[in-house]
């Protein structure tokens, strides 16, 4: 008989099960530490669980476009909504769509539940516009058939600044008296360049008679800009109301002492779209909070073009104004042209920059809403669904030990063992994964952990059922226990891999607390692979050694007359192989 190699290991052995138990412990600790570490000790609760906010939005169509309130653009707020709010960390959000205008949106209570609220129905229309003419909020505008002797009162400096890679102007100074501004205004309005040209001759400035529907237009809107008063909140909200990108508008917006002044202002150049990432940072150098914007390839195009034509014109014609939902939050000048990037500067704090930033970042929503209903959300009915699934899932998990002890005996002592490993550590991954990606249990998710107690104990069944096959056919049990691991293994691996693959196809397909499921079902199918391979077989490896299990006591649910083993048989097969001539004794 051919002598076996020094050093082989028996087919799927395991000669050191005591480093997979050490790096299954280190695992352990290490996790458990960083949990308490963390002060995270608990998992997130979901709006079901832990309660929130139900915000209720309607869309409102601009006049003369009712039919923009529709599936595709509902469907798009939607999305950027939800990515705004999980943007703040705020996970397990539900954002659905509710009959034909009105969406949805749940925010479970957490730390970033008022900002959440605050930017749901932000529409973050974003457009930059030449300025025209400023005048201060209540002052009466500069007529464009003003003498040159007339003036108006100085501009404060502006409250933002421009940015191109370190260049550009951050300083503006005081405007150009009210018949400058009104002879721009005049001409801007009619010349088909964004910019005005402030070189005209005072004669020029002179309106003329409005003998063309473009010169009443002209008129119309000087007359809207010298009646708007910006201390009024209702006259500012509807400054700039159904005004379509390409038209001159009218706005309000705070300098930089925090006064609000009127704009007039030139068709948009550059939009929201053109924006390609926006983040709120801190400018050292300056000591304040600054939302900085990166430009889209086009984007850069429109901006140096704008800002080319800009530079060569003289105050407030050489200013361009950064219009977010209608109003004005910087008005830079430009010394120079730009392309790269922008910035906006003012009375920022970290918050509002990072929250700017956020919106931005996301795009603009292609409709307005008007928040209908916010209404707090308790957890009483979710506490109850939570405590009967709590009793469900405890009267099945003792269902399943009770089977275990009363059909395996000794080895349920593994099997249970197993499902606290697993328990613990999926608890514990949860409690981390809270503060790292804003994952949230809610109740569909518990019914994942519930539904997983089930296919980490059919990876035990597997296995014992392997090991028990192995003693039927005459084997002692250490060597059943090695030659039933790599049968068992590619019969856990293939299960894990179905049920982990409907999981990710269900996160990926559904929405919602759906998804909540299917993550937990997922994430405790990753764990029933990491406890049967690191913990559940080198325990077996390890008890095989001992007398209860290694003599087959009638207790240790591995006793070879239970099972139906001959071991008679076994031994007169081996008297007729060694009859037979030398061979090979790996079946052996």
């Amino acid at each position: 008989m051919a002598a076996p190699k020094k050093g082989r290991r028996p087919a799927g052995g395991q000669s050191r099960p005591g480093r997979a138990l050490a790096l299954i412990l280190i695992a352990m600790v290490a996790l458990t530490g960083g949990m308490f570490w963390s002060g995270h000790t608990t998992p997130r609760l979901g709006i079901d669980l832990a309660g929130g906010t139900s915000i209720t939005l309607k869309a409102k169509a601009e006049p003369g476009q009712e039919s923009a309130v529709n599936e595709t653009n509902m469907n798009t707020a939607v999305g950027i909504i939800e990515r705004r709010v999980n943007g703040l960390g705020v996970s397990e959000a539900e954002v659905q769509t509710q009959g034909r205008e009105n969406i949805i949106v749940n925010i479970p209570k957490g730390t970033n539940e008022k900002q959440a609220r605050e930017q749901v129905g932000t529409t973050a229309q974003l457009y930059f516009r030449p300025v025209l003419a400023v005048a201060a909020a209540e002052q009466p505008a500069p007529n464009p058939s003003a003498t040159p002797s007339s003036s108006a009162s100085p501009k404060p400096k502006a409250s933002g600044a421009t940015a191109d890679k370190g260049k550009g102007d951050t300083t503006a100074t005081p405007s150009a008296s009210a018949s400058t501004q009104g002879r721009a205004v005049s001409e801007a309005l009619k010349a088909p360049s964004p910019t005005a040209s402030s070189s005209a001759s005072p004669k020029a400035s002179t309106t003329p008679k409005p003998t063309q529907s473009g010169d009443a237009a002209t008129n119309a809107l000087q007359q809207k800009f010298a009646a708007l008063n910006c201390l009024d909140p209702k006259q500012r909200a509807a400054a700039g109301q159904g005004v379509k990108p390409a038209d001159p508008v009218v706005a309000c917006g705070k300098n930089s002492l925090g006064q609000w002044e009127k704009y007039l202002l030139g068709p948009a150049e550059v939009d929201g779209k053109d924006v390609d990432d926006a983040k709120g940072v801190f400018d050292q150098q300056r000591g304040m909070w600054i939302v900085t914007m990166d430009f889209t390839g086009e984007g850069s195009k429109k901006f140096q073009k704008i800002t080319g034509k800009l530079s060569q014109q003289t105050e407030p014609q050489n200013q361009f104004a950064i219009i977010l939902d209608g109003e004005v939050v910087s008005a830079p000048s430009v010394r120079q042209t730009l392309s790269a990037s922008a910035e906006i500067s003012g009375s920022f704090n970290q918050q509002s920059a990072q929250d700017l930033g956020n919106i931005l970042s996301y795009g603009a929503l292609p409709l307005s809403f008007d928040t209908q209903s916010v209404d707090t959300v308790t957890a009483a009915l979710g506490g109850e669904q939570l405590h009967a699934g709590l009793i469900a899932g405890a009267i099945g998990l003792a269902l399943v030990i009770l089977y275990l002890v009363i059909y395996y005996r000794g080895l349920s002592f593994i099997a249970i063992l197993s499902l606290g490993v697993s328990a613990l550590l999926t608890y514990v991954i949860m409690a981390l994964l809270g503060p790292a990606i804003g994952f949230a249990l809610n109740l569909p998710a518990v019914c994942g952990a519930i539904v997983a107690i089930g296919i980490t104990a059919d990876s035990f069944i597997v296995y014992f059922e392997r090991i028990r096959d192995e003693i039927r056919e005459g084997r002692t049990l250490r060597p059943a226990v090695e030659r039933a691991w790599p049968r068992a293994r590619r019969t856990i691996l293939v299960s894990d891999f179905v049920s982990f693959l409907a999981a990710a196809v269900l996160f990926i397909v559904t929405v919602g607390k759906v998804q909540g499921f299917a993550f937990t079902l997922g994430l405790t199918t990753l764990l029933d692979i990491v406890v049967v391979f690191l913990f559940t077989k080198p325990v077996m490896t390890l008890l095989a050694r001992t007398k209860f299990f290694g003599n087959g006591h009638k207790w240790s649910g591995l006793d070879p007359k239970r099972l139906g083993a001959k071991p008679p048989l076994r031994r007169s097969r081996r008297q007729s192989v060694s009859a037979a001539g030398p061979v090979d004794t790996k079946e052996a």
